[in-house]
């Protein structure tokens, strides 16, 4: 009994992953016939086990105190970039200095770091761009580039300080 269920655990790692997957393949097709139904059951079959090899960094959470304020600060960063991306796309293009910018980081955990590229991502006029693989610097790419310095202290001390008590 033991050996038929460590058998089938490795073949299914995650029986609802697995049927997960094989209920969205068929929903994405375009036509139910016994060709999609078998690739979906191979797909539920095979994803489950790359997945299962996949390093798993479990969020941690720490206090949610900063939280309110820090979504304060994003949705009125958000507002203020509008108006200021307005702006600059509708004045003279050369008055834009686009640029990327590495932005050293102090977060360490990774459900902080993925939190901080969306939020720089959300506010108009920024993007990550790329995340350099020891997790110490990101890549943001600015609309218009004035000053860096300045830049990366804005982003360190609105977005990543709070973030970094969120997910210590």
């Amino acid at each position: 009994m033991s050996q038929n269920r460590n058998f089938l655990r490795r073949v299914i790692p995650s029986l609802p992953l697995t049927l997960t997957i094989i209920v969205f393949w068929l929903l994405m097709t375009d036509s139910f016939n016994l060709g999609q139904a078998l690739l979906g059951l191979l797909l539920g079959l095979v994803v489950p086990l790359f997945a299962a090899r996949l390093d798993r960094e479990f969020a941690r959470i720490g206090s949610l105190r900063p939280l309110p304020k820090l979504i304060a600060t994003v949705l009125w960063d958000i507002l203020v970039s509008n108006v200021r991306v307005a702006i600059q796309v509708l004045g003279p293009e050369k008055r834009l200095h686009p640029g990327f910018i590495w932005v050293p980081l102090d977060i360490g955990n990774i459900h902080g770091i993925a939190a901080l590229t969306s939020l720089i991502t959300l506010t108009p006029g920024t993007v990550s761009a790329a995340l350099s693989d020891d997790r110490r610097y990101l890549l943001v790419h600015v609309l218009n580039l004035a000053d860096e310095a300045a830049l990366v202290d804005e982003i360190k001390t609105r977005y990543e300080a709070p973030l970094m008590e969120i997910f210590p």
